[in-house]
């Protein structure tokens, strides 16, 4: 494990062994705790853009994710948004994840697979936009796609019945498209919406607004199938 600028601390005895040990190394004491789902994607390695955790964790509101849900997305990327619908589904759900780009599929199973959590998802290689979803009685959908309006047809197909997609949209011109596909295409419940997070810095008798905060990153959009 890497300590920021001061080397690097073989952990290979601590395997095993239960959280809140310590370890000495170079005159100093840390303590040893398994890692959380905002720890490991701080340390994602990236290929591509990720979905932001503020965004992540209202994509699973959006679609329904939960524990034993039966999930797909499209458009692995570097994997984050697959981490944390990994941890959401648990040990008795199951997420597939599609990618087109094998480039991205490589780093994004890599990510899970050092997470610990490869045995809940399954990596394919496929186009969705031409060839639709191999998988059926799909609890959510979840798209971050140049195009989700072209998948919306095979998402719906996939759906059981009650089912939820989602879309993650950088663009006004791509959400339009899309909210509009989701009505078009059946779905009912259809939202589309933006979640803005600013950071306070509270201190004795100054708490204030961040002078700096994370904006826009993208627009979400969900419906739900009838």
């Amino acid at each position: 494990m890497s300590v920021g600028g001061r080397g690097v601390i073989d952990l290979s005895g601590q395997i095993g062994a239960s959280p809140g040990g310590e370890v000495a190394w170079a005159g100093e004491t840390y303590r040893v705790l398994r890692p959380s789902l905002a720890d490991l994607l701080d340390h994602l390695r990236r290929k591509a853009q990720i979905v932001t955790p503020k965004d992540a964790q209202l994509l699973l509101y959006l679609a329904g994710v939960g524990p034993g849900g039966r999930v797909a997305e499209a458009g692995a990327g570097s994997g984050a948004l697959t981490l944390v619908l990994a941890h959401a589904v648990g040990e008795s759900g199951k997420v597939s994840s599609f990618e087109r780009r094998p480039e991205f599929l490589k780093v994004a199973r890599e990510n899970v697979e050092a997470s610990g959590w490869g045995g809940r998802v399954e990596f394919r290689e496929r186009d969705v936009a031409l060839e639709g979803f191999d998988a059926t009685e799909l609890t959510s959908v979840l798209l971050d796609l140049p195009q989700p309006w072209e998948v919306l047809a095979a998402a719906r197909r996939a759906l059981v019945p009650g089912g939820r997609v989602a879309c993650f949209t950088p663009t006004y011109n791509q959400l339009e498209r899309t909210v509009n596909a989701l009505r078009s295409t059946g779905f009912e419940e259809v939202r589309a919406l933006e979640l803005l997070a600013r950071e306070l810095h509270v201190g004795p008798g100054g708490t204030r607004p961040e002078f700096e905060m994370l904006g826009h990153t993208g627009f979400l959009s969900a419906g739900r199938k009838a």
